[in-house]
C-alpha cells in the first residue's frame, strides 16, 4: 500500500514536491477529490487507494481516468492536427555528430568495458550502440558490423584490447550511418502530435490536466508550464522498445524546459521528466500492452538485461518475458515516477525501474496519450524558471499560448 507524501505550502519557490512512498508495515488510506472526470456537470470524489491499482513502488493503474467520449474527442484533435512519423534520433549526419564527441580510443573502450575484464563482450558494446541511427541493435547486428569492419579476426565474438586499438572507430560510425532503418527495425514505430493544454485549449483537455493535477498532486504551476499531451498511434506491428521516458542530469546535461533561462551553457540536454501518465484511447484487439521489464526486481544491473541473446528491452521478441505487463483497456491511466526523491523533497537520482516499453501490435490499431510532468532536478534552475514564467505572465502577456508552447517544446522532444 502506497501514502502520498505530505504537501507543502509551494509556490513557484518549489520548495518541495510530493512523491509516493512505499509502506511495508500495513496498509493506509486516503482520500482525494477528482472533478470533472465523468461529466462537465458531475463531480466524482474518489478514493484513491480504493481505486487505484497499485503494480510496484511509484506506478500505479486508474481504471476509466478518461470517458469514452474523452477518448474519443483527444483522437480526433490528433487527426485534425496531423500526425508525423516518431523518431527517436535523427538520422540525418549521424557520422558527423558522432564525431563531434571528443574522447580517445583507450577512454572509450574503458567506457565500453563494464566489468573492466580488459575484453568488450557483445552486451557490452550493444549497451552504447543501441541506438545506433534510430536502428535498434540487436546481438545479431553486432556481428554484422564486425565482420564488415574486420574488427573481429578471431571471430569469437569478444574485442580484445589489442583488437581495438587497432580499430577505426570512424568505420563503426560510417557503418552504422550507412545502414537504411526499417520501421520493423526501428526503435520506434509510430506516429504521433502534440496537443495544446494551456489557456484557450479545448475545455476537455483543460479539464484532463486539472484532472491530472489532482491525481499528482503537483502544483498548477509546474503542471501548467509542462508539455503538451503527446498523443500517439500505433498501427498493426508498432512498438516501441523498452526506454526511460527522461534521462540522468549530469552538471554538462540541461533540462529541455529550463535550458533558455538557466543562463548558462550545455553540451547536452534531456527531457526532465518527473511523472508520467499514460492514458489508454481506444481498447487494443491484439498486442499492445505496455510491459515493466525489471518492476519489483531487487537490484538493477544494466547487464543483466541481455542474457544469451535474450533483450528484455526488445519489446517486438521479448514483452512475455517483462516482469508486469498492463493491457490497454480504453480510459484507463497508467501512472509512475521517473526519478528518486533526494531525500529532501525534491527530484533525485533517475530510478532505472521505470524502464519501460510498447509491445508489439499484433492486430488492430492502438492510441495512446502522454502526460509528462517536467521539474528540474536543479531546484536553482527550477525556480528561475518559474519566475520567468510568473514575469511573462504579470507583464500582461498572459500564460504562452499554442504557438508558443509548441515552438518552444517542437526541437526537445527526443525520445530516450
Amino acid at each position: 500500500m502506497m501514502l502520498w507524501a505530505q504537501v507543502a505550502s509551494m509556490s513557484s519557490h518549489c520548495c518541495s514536491l510530493p512523491g509516493i512512498s512505499v509502506l511495508r508495515s500495513g496498509p493506509c488510506f486516503s482520500t482525494s477529490t477528482l472533478e470533472g472526470s465523468r461529466s462537465k456537470s458531475e463531480t466524482v470524489v474518489v478514493v484513491f487507494f480504493l481505486r487505484i491499482r497499485i503494480f510496484t513502488a511509484g506506478m500505479g493503474e486508474i481504471p476509466d481516468f478518461l470517458t469514452e467520449e474523452e477518448c474519443k474527442l483527444i483522437i480526433h484533435l490528433a487527426q485534425l492536427k496531423g500526425l508525423q512519423k516518431s523518431q527517436i534520433l535523427p538520422t540525418d549526419d549521424y557520422e558527423e555528430a558522432m564525431e563531434m564527441i571528443e574522447i580517445s580510443q583507450m577512454d572509450f573502450f574503458n567506457l565500453l568495458d563494464h566489468n573492466q575484464d580488459g575484453q568488450l563482450q557483445l552486451k557490452e558494446v550493444l549497451t552504447h550502440t543501441r541506438l545506433g541511427n534510430g536502428r535498434w541493435m540487436t546481438p545479431e547486428n553486432i556481428r554484422e558490423m564486425y565482420t564488415a569492419v574486420k574488427a573481429d579476426p578471431d571471430g569469437n565474438g569478444v574485442l580484445s584490447l589489442e583488437e581495438f586499438k587497432r580499430l577505426n572507430i570512424r568505420d563503426f560510425h560510417k557503418y552504422i550511418g550507412s545502414q537504411k532503418v526499417k520501421m520493423s527495425d526501428a526503435v520506434r514505430n509510430s506516429q504521433h502530435t502534440w496537443l495544446y493544454q494551456g489557456e484557450g485549449a479545448h475545455q476537455v483537455m483543460r479539464a484532463i490536466r486539472q484532472r491530472v493535477m489532482r491525481l499528482t498532486r503537483l502544483p498548477p504551476e509546474i503542471v501548467e508550464h509542462s508539455e503538451p499531451l503527446q498523443v500517439v498511434r500505433y498501427d498493426q506491428g508498432g512498438h516501441y522498445h523498452a526506454h526511460m521516458d527522461s534521462g540522468p542530469v549530469f552538471p554538462e546535461t540541461a533540462c529541455s524546459h529550463t535550458k533558455l533561462v538557466a543562463n548558462e551553457s550545455a553540451p547536452f540536454e534531456t527531457s526532465c521528466r518527473y511523472v508520467t501518465v499514460l492514458f489508454y484511447l481506444n481498447n487494443v484487439t491484439g498486442g499492445g500492452e505496455t510491459v515493466f521489464p525489471i518492476a519489483d526486481n531487487r537490484t538493477y544491473e544494466e547487464m543483466s538485461l541481455i542474457q544469451n541473446d535474450v533483450d528484455l528491452r526488445d519489446t517486438r521478441k521479448n514483452c512475455d518475458k517483462g516482469n508486469l505487463r498492463v493491457k490497454p483497456q480504453q480510459g484507463t491511466a497508467v501512472f509512475w515516477y521517473n526519478y528518486l526523491s533526494d531525500g529532501e523533497g525534491w527530484v533525485g537520482e533517475l530510478d532505472d525501474f521505470a524502464l519501460h516499453g510498447g509491445c508489439l501490435v499484433t492486430q488492430g490499431t492502438k492510441w495512446i496519450a502522454n502526460n509528462w510532468i517536467n521539474v528540474d532536478p536543479n531546484r536553482r534552475r527550477q525556480q528561475r524558471f518559474q519566475q520567468e514564467m510568473e514575469r511573462y505572465a504579470g507583464s500582461g502577456a498572459g500564460a504562452p499560448g499554442e504557438w508558443t508552447v509548441d515552438k518552444a517544446y517542437s526541437g526537445v522532444h527526443v525520445e530516450l
